[in-house]
């Protein structure tokens, strides 16, 4: 796995807006840093779009207290999301969101993570054993 940890850094400690792209689940890691009236940023695991309008719509509808933002950055993470963590990136994530919403935004972070864990396991389980969106190759004969 070839990544360019400097990059990813730039982009979690830079953009005001990102989100992360799993290779083994459907949902985005979305983190807009920007305070909201509470003075806490936003981290969440997020269903995927179809297009740049509709997660700006998204972020509409979750954050209506906040103006949409400039730009949103989006990069792909190649392999599990405890990686995220052995890497060291999950812990500029945490930096950035505990620099402005503190204890409470490094909860939330930490939540986000454990959900991130339990859906790639789920996603796991299912390809071993054939489940939604996967086909069993080879069956025990009963």
């Amino acid at each position: 796995m070839d990544i360019d940890i400097d990059a990813i850094r730039r982009v979690v400690e830079e953009a005001d807006v990102f989100i992360v792209r799993f290779a083994l689940i459907e949902q985005r890691l979305l983190v807009d840093t920007r305070p909201d009236a509470a003075g806490q940023p936003y981290i969440s695991l997020v269903p995927p779009v179809n297009s740049a309008e509709e997660r700006y719509r998204f972020l509409r509808r979750e954050r209506p207290d906040v103006p949409l933002p400039a730009q949103i950055t989006v990069f792909q993470w190649p392999g599990p999301i405890t990686v995220l963590k052995d890497t060291g990136v999950w812990q500029f994530i945490e930096n950035r969101v505990a620099g402005i919403g503190g204890d409470a935004a490094i909860e939330a972070a930490r939540r986000v993570f454990v959900d991130g864990q339990r859906l790639e396991r789920e996603d796991t389980l299912a390809a071993i054993r054939g489940g939604e969106g996967y086909q069993t190759l080879w069956e025990r004969a009963r």
